[in-house]
């Protein structure tokens, strides 16, 4: 386990490591305001002594020294320091925006089997079977379930094809791979000889390599193209929401060092401003809910079909014959690459959170993973294994989730499927808005922070949102799919041939499977044509959304401070998207219905 406490990489700070924020001031006697960044806030900021300060000044990054004389914390994560001579309001305004540091030496003694990220990165990487040096340690990510080496390999070692001999040449050149921090793969960690022994599984190396393939001169052309077309993103986002009135969002931009301006930066550009225009429409006019019930009632009864939750007998308790006969027909859409499918993990609530997210992260990935492999496990309720390499699988999670779940299927040769058919998509998210105006009549984003928005999921129905950004439809279609199941991970599949037999059969739009009396944007299995998403992700702006009223802790800007505010009551909206909104598409003629609840 690598313990996280921020590490600075600017080389004038590089014996301190972060661990925290001045957010604010507190009060009329000098006292700041603090975010943590620490998993150590009791003996970073309770402990009296003297701590450093990073801020920026004329573009300039200084540091000094300063006495900590006393810390409490409060309610909301935050803590409430007092500095030697620093005793006005005034002089401690000087201080928002700076970034706490200790010094190196100053760090606690770490449990057996603990280290810090630091002291791996730089570490040798050798094979321990071979002893064969495979690369070395260049960053350490939190993954949730657990940490990620990210590995520069050796140029020498023949992981995906040869590489030239004009192209061998620094470390620094070679090409990327990442690989578990867990004991199974990485059993040994000599601090004294700074290296570390692996014994990956087959495949391991290869996943997620960035090939080295283009001349060192050429990559920076590219790396420089990237920074350029990111600019050209970041402009425009910031000119939608200044469309939009929402100018307090750049505030950030004053405050810490480049590591918080660069994440203020990709929370702009990944903001689906056009999304979030359309569903701040329903706080105004808000979207009557679809009465599901109702318009399954108006399904033809030949285009239903109910079977008993073993799927040899029907309710009768004698074999089906059509039952079996859609199993074969819908089997044979499997095996030909027909069909593609999206399971949609479940959005666990967020709870306002401390320094510790990682923590709670790892427990909600872990949970993800275990139902992922229970299911991939077992072919009696998802797809036969000889089928799996003809069938495109994509995940919907989680950001924090995506990375255990791409080893999850790599330490278990991708469950049989094929690793070029399967991709791994974040829960579409959009801002949590106030709940009451501002001076320009407009719903105000929420911050988390001065560099990150407040977000959540928006349900069930963001997956369309999702396939029509990443082009994926067309890429489908191209690979002969014709069908597209999205469901969750805690259904019932073991209809799924039958399932897609029906659907083919009824020349239907929309297959729903209802395997649970009470049905909820949690728990859901459909089917769709490709054609028919195709058409749908064209008219995004019928897609409707529920406004929640909610209560949530952020922060905000007042004058020259960044202030905590918890409120009361519920102060807030947030926005759902139900997958049942598509049923207002397509009419009941066209959606055919497989109950198999009891």
């Amino acid at each position: 386990l690598a313990a996280p406490e921020l590490v600075e990489t600017n080389p004038s700070t590089s014996g301190y490591v972060e661990t925290g924020y001045i957010s604010g001031v507190h009060g009329l006697q000098g006292e700041v305001r603090v975010k943590p960044s620490t998993d150590f806030p009791e003996l970073r900021f309770s402990k009296p002594g003297t701590r450093w300060l990073k801020q920026k000044v004329s573009g300039t990054e200084t540091l000094q020294e300063i006495e900590l004389l006393e810390g409490r914390g409060q309610p909301g994560q935050s803590w409430i320091l007092k500095f030697n001579e620093i005793n006005t309001v005034e002089q401690a305004r000087k201080l928002v925006g700076s970034t706490l540091l200790v010094t190196d030496e100053d760090r606690p003694i770490l449990e057996e089997g603990e280290f810090y990220t630091r002291d791996l990165i730089g570490m040798k990487v050798i094979l321990k079977e071979s002893g064969e040096p495979v690369g070395t340690v260049v960053n350490v990510f939190n993954t949730g379930a657990s940490d990620t080496l990210h590995v520069r390999l050796n140029l020498s070692k023949n992981i995906a094809g040869p590489v030239e001999k004009s192209e061998v040449g620094e470390c620094d050149s070679g090409p990327l791979a990442w690989i578990p921090f867990v004991e199974a793969i990485v059993p040994e960690v000599d601090l004294e000889k700074r290296e570390m022994l692996i014994t990956p599984p087959k495949g391991l190396l290869d996943l997620n390599i960035r090939l080295h393939e283009k001349p060192k001169k050429e990559r920076r052309e590219l790396e420089w193209k990237e920074r350029k077309k990111f600019q050209r993103r970041l402009i425009a986002a910031k000119k939608k929401l200044c469309e939009m009135d929402q100018h307090h969002v750049f505030y950030g931009f004053r405050y810490g060092g480049k590591d918080k301006t660069s994440l203020l930066a990709n929370q702009i550009v990944t903001v689906n401003s056009k999304l979030l225009q359309q569903a701040l429409q329903y706080i105004k006019t808000p979207s009557a809910r679809q009465n599901v019930p109702q318009i399954l009632s108006a399904v033809p009864k030949g285009s239903t079909l109910k079977v008993a939750d073993n799927p040899v007998f029907d309710r009768g308790g004698k074999l089906s014959d059509l039952y079996w006969k859609l199993h074969r027909e819908g089997h044979l859409l499997v095996s030909g690459g027909k069909v593609a499918i999206c399971l949609v993990l479940e959005e666990v609530e967020e709870i306002e959170r401390g320094p510790n997210d990682g923590l709670a992260n790892s427990k909600e990935t872990e949970k993800a993973c275990l139902l992922v492999k229970e299911l991939l496990d077992d072919p009696q309720r998802f797809v036969e294994i000889k089928n799996r390499s003809s069938v495109p699988l994509m995940f919907v999670c989680a950001a924090h989730s995506i990375s255990s779940l791409q080893e999850l299927l790599a330490l278990h040769d991708h469950f049989a499927f094929d690793p070029q058919k399967v991709w791994f998509l974040e829960h579409e998210t959009l801002p949590v808005v106030s709940s009451f105006l501002d001076e320009h009549g407009k719903h105000k984003i929420l911050m988390k922070s001065p560099w990150e928005f407040l977000q959540r999921p928006v349900g069930s129905g963001g997956f369309v949102s999702l396939l029509s950004s990443q082009d994926l439809l067309d890429r489908l279609s191209e690979m002969g799919v014709e069908y597209v199941e999205v469901c969750c991970t805690t259904g019932k599949h073991i209809h799924g041939p039958a399932f897609l037999g029906l659907v083919d059969s009824c020349k239907s739009n929309i297959g729903i499977h209802l395997y649970d009396a009470k049905m909820s944007d949690e728990h859901f299995d459909m089917l769709f044509t490709i054609n028919f998403m195709k058409k749908w992700v064209n008219h995004m702006d019928k897609l409707q959304f529920h406004a929640v009223l909610t209560s949530h802790s952020y922060v905000e800007k007042v004058e020259k401070d960044w202030i905590d505010v918890t409120p009361s009551a519920p102060s807030s909206y947030e926005f759902h998207c139900s997958i049942y909104s598509c049923l207002d598409a397509c009419s009941p003629e066209k959606i055919c219905v497989l109950d198999s609840a009891e």
